[in-house]
């Protein structure tokens, strides 16, 4: 079920809302198993054949975490045992064709498992629950109620695409009595941060969608772009895929704000970054986070030295890579990236040495420079990420670097399909230009907390507004011919 389907917004959510505060003024215990029996109807709605599969992850995981924390010293071998199944399904819905492909390739076999089909969300419940495994086994956390435990792994706002929750980010929400009481100030705030959300997705997203569709596509079909459709079919996905999964993580901030709960903000104006280190701690960062707190650091981080430090770096962004996709192309993407940060740190250490760096980070002119080479190196990348073979990857990479294989009309792939090459390049300038200089959500939603609160007399107005807004764009993206998911629901 999506955020922006009229049986989301109309159906599903009122009745949701309306069922969870008329449990909690009862009994809170009531209102979480409502919530959590809700949030497997959002997930079997569109999948009800691997419910059972989360329902299975969640028993076995909760079992684990059980023995993990009522044992010494065989609390290791649980953890590792309960890791184990964890990457063990991922691996086999996600990986295993991938793996058997290449493998038939590597020995000219023709081994076939059948059709895998990939269970939605699994990456992100997988990281959840190894990050409760981790943190029980470290002493952080002890969860004795499974419907707690439950409800923080299926919670529906994050259910599909994140972000990647740790326990004691939710535990003390769901324990709170509070939580379960309508609160005018929070429900008026989330419905406008859901409103900006849906924007984002409905109106920015999937407006420029298709100038990025019109390039990758013929492209990975063999056409060879001119170097003006490579660089804005690029940019027009790289501006596609930012509004599209910020779009998502707005929509379920908001959403948590209705329930009286908080996620963690996910994003903080990646695209502001004026380095890639930077970039890294604004864009997914519910995933920058688990991949430094569970892969980088067990692997000794920045402790054994250097060269074992840009290992780590490379090593962590390449399984980073492989964890959006089975495919090459994701791998490259991670390796690119590893690549980059070890410049990066190493640039760094360089001008440390020499006493440059603290000029260099008072330097507006340093800034703007690292600013721009941060962008040419993500879009350059994300050229890999979205294009879905490296044959169709590489043709744009030589345009976009002045080599047209054959000789092609500017704009006709976008001709092909009914669009203009003018109208692409406004799109690209004018979300370009929001990304890189609009205030991001996060403080519009936290200034709106603060006013829902303070002001009493102007949630109501809030509120309709933002309800008025968000009708608007649902019956807007239903009238379209197609209603298009989320770019991280394929993750």
């Amino acid at each position: 079920m999506l955020f922006t389907s009229a049986t989301f917004a109309f159906l599903y959510l009122p009745v949701v809302l309306a069922g969870f505060f008329a449990f909690g003024r009862v009994a809170p215990a009531a209102a979480a198993l409502w919530l959590l029996g809700a949030s497997l109807f959002f997930y079997g709605y569109w999948m009800p054949e691997f419910t059972l599969l989360l329902l299975a992850s969640i028993a076995g995981n909760f079992f684990v975490g059980q023995r993990i924390a009522a044992h010494g010293g065989p609390a290791r071998a649980w953890l590792i045992a309960g890791i184990a199944l964890n990457l063990g399904l991922l691996a086999y819905f996600k990986y295993a064709n991938f793996f058997l492909n290449n493998l038939n390739a590597a020995l000219g076999m023709d081994w076939t498992i059948g059709r895998v089909v990939l269970p939605i969300g699994i990456s992100f419940y997988t990281f959840t629950q190894i990050a409760y495994l981790v943190d029980t086994w470290q002493g952080k956390v002890k969860e004795v109620r499974p419907v707690h435990y439950g409800l923080f792994v299926t919670y529906f706002p994050h259910l599909i695409a994140g972000p990647v929750l740790h326990h004691g980010q939710m535990m003390p929400q769901f324990a709170n009595p509070a939580v379960y009481r309508f609160d005018a100030a929070h429900f008026s705030a989330g419905m406008a941060i859901f409103c900006i959300g849906l924007f984002k997705k409905v109106v920015l997203a999937d407006g420029i969608a298709p100038y990025a569709d019109a390039v990758f596509g013929p492209v990975d079909g063999g056409a060879h772009p001119s170097g003006a459709e490579a660089w804005m079919g690029a940019l027009a996905y790289t501006l596609q895929l930012y509004f599209d999964f910020s779009g998502y993580s707005d929509m379920a901030i908001g959403l948590s704000w209705m329930f009286n709960i908080r996620l963690p903000f996910n994003f903080d104006s990646p695209y502001q970054a004026i380095s890639i280190s930077d970039f890294w701690r604004r864009w997914h960062i519910s995933l920058s986070t688990f991949l430094r707190d569970y892969l980088y650091v067990p692997l000794g981080g920045n402790r054994k030295g250097s060269v074992r430090r840009y290992v780590n770096l490379a090593l962590t962004m390449v399984l980073g890579g492989l964890w959006h996709g089975a495919n090459w192309s994701f791998v490259l993407w991670g390796a690119l990236h590893g690549g980059y940060l070890m410049v990066n740190h190493g640039f760094r250490a360089l001008t440390g040495r020499l006493g440059w760096q603290s000029a260099l980070d008072a330097s507006r002119t340093a800034s703007v420079a690292g600013w721009a080479l941060t962008m040419l190196a993500v879009v350059i990348a994300w050229v890999f990420f979205r294009a879905e073979t490296l044959a169709g990857a590489w043709r744009m990479l030589q345009a976009m670097g002045g080599q047209v294989a054959v000789t092609t009309d500017p704009g006709v792939l976008w001709w092909n399909a009914g669009l203009h090459a003018r109208v692409a390049a406004l799109w690209c300038i004018a979300l370009g230009a929001a990304a890189a200089w609009l205030p991001n959500s996060n403080r519009i939603g936290t200034f709106l907390l603060q006013w829902t609160a303070d002001q009493p007399r102007g949630r109501a107005a809030l509120a309709g507004a933002a309800t008025a807004g968000a009708i608007g764009l649902i019956v807007l993206n239903t009238t379209r011919s197609s209603v298009s998911a989320f770019i991280y629901f394929n993750f």
